[in-house]
C-alpha cells in the first residue's frame, strides 16, 4: 500500500438498512484518489482541474462485506502501473483487520478539451518514487 485514507462511514452512505449504499463507496474511492493527489504528489485536483483532469476510465468495485454506520475504514492505495496517460490504482478497504471492498481503477490525464496527454515529468518522477518504496 502506498497511501492510507481514513473514513469514518457517516449517515449520509447509508440505505435504510443501515449498510453502506454501494455507491458511496465509489465516492469513498474518488475522495481517496483526491487525497492522494494532494498529499502524496502535491498537484492538488484543483489545481490540475485549471487546464485538465483525470477522469475514472475504468473502475471494477469488489464487494466482499458490508460496512455499517459508524464503521471506520481505511482505504489503502498502492499504484499499479502508470502508462502514458494512465494511471492504475487499487484501493482496499478494510475495517479490523476484515476486507469490505477492493476497487480497481484507471485514470486518464487529459486536457481542457478531453483529450488524453502524457503525465508530466515531475509527475512521473513522483509516481516511480512511490512505486520504488515498499509496500
Amino acid at each position: 500500500m502506498h497511501f492510507s485514507y481514513p473514513q469514518k462511514v457517516l449517515f449520509r452512505h447509508c440505505d435504510p438498512a443501515g449498510i453502506v449504499f454501494f455507491p458511496r463507496y465509489a465516492e469513498m474511492v474518488n475522495d481517496t484518489v483526491e487525497a492522494l493527489f494532494a498529499e502524496r504528489f502535491d498537484w492538488p485536483f484543483e489545481r490540475i482541474h485549471r487546464d485538465g483532469a483525470v477522469p475514472t476510465a475504468q473502475i471494477n468495485l469488489g464487494f466482499t462485506a458490508p460496512s455499517r454506520h459508524g464503521d471506520h475504514l481505511d482505504l489503502g492505495v498502492t499504484v499499479d502501473r502508470i502508462g502514458g496517460a494512465s494511471l492504475a490504482l487499487t484501493t482496499r478497504a478494510t475495517c479490523d483487520g476484515q476486507t469490505r471492498f477492493v476497487a480497481e481503477q484507471v485514470l486518464v490525464y487529459v486536457d481542457a478539451q478531453g483529450i488524453p496527454q502524457g503525465w508530466p515529468d515531475t509527475f512521473r518522477r513522483k509516481v516511480a518514487e512511490l512505486m520504488e518504496t515498499p509496500t
